[in-house]
């Protein structure tokens, strides 16, 4: 099969309605606009959020007040039972090696592991955050918890 040979399927395509070529097209004189009116101008129209003269939901909305979802921290999230099952006793946890593993998606402000589970094997890991437990049960473990 080669480029010459593609063609698109019977019925896909249309040509496209053409506006205000003579009375006999059906879309001549007013080309399908009607008589008069806003609508009919060129560049007529209303404008977006336009609501028919009532205010806008945008101007009658109260804007006041913080919103602090531009201001959050938020931390790609490992809890310890998954580094249980997925790295070797000894081994050195960096958020490369979360990624590599399929336990991070990608990078936000950085990863913070929890204490969900249970932590036999002592590791070494480098996280931006860690919770008080978490932390602890590392250490528990003989591992270590480093903040980066």
């Amino acid at each position: 099969m080669h480029l010459h040979d593609l063609s698109p399927a019977p019925g896909s395509r249309r040509k496209p309605k053409r506006l205000g070529c003579g009375v006999g097209s059906g879309t001549g004189k007013t080309a399908g606009k009607g008589h008069k009116g806003q609508k009919a101008r060129t560049g007529g129209g209303v404008g977006r959020g336009f609501e028919g003269g009532q205010m806008p939901i945008q101007r009658r909305v109260p804007k006041r007040g913080f919103n602090n979802a531009r201001h959050a921290v938020t931390y790609e999230v490992v809890n310890l039972q998954s580094l249980e099952e997925r790295f070797e006793a000894g081994a050195e946890i960096t958020a490369v090696e979360l990624l590599s593993a399929g336990l991070i998606h990608g990078n936000r402000n950085g990863v913070k592991i929890l204490a969900t589970g249970e932590l036999t094997k002592a590791f070494t890991v480098k996280a931006s955050a860690f919770s008080a437990k978490a932390a602890e049960k590392i250490a528990a473990a003989g591992g270590k918890a480093e903040v980066i």
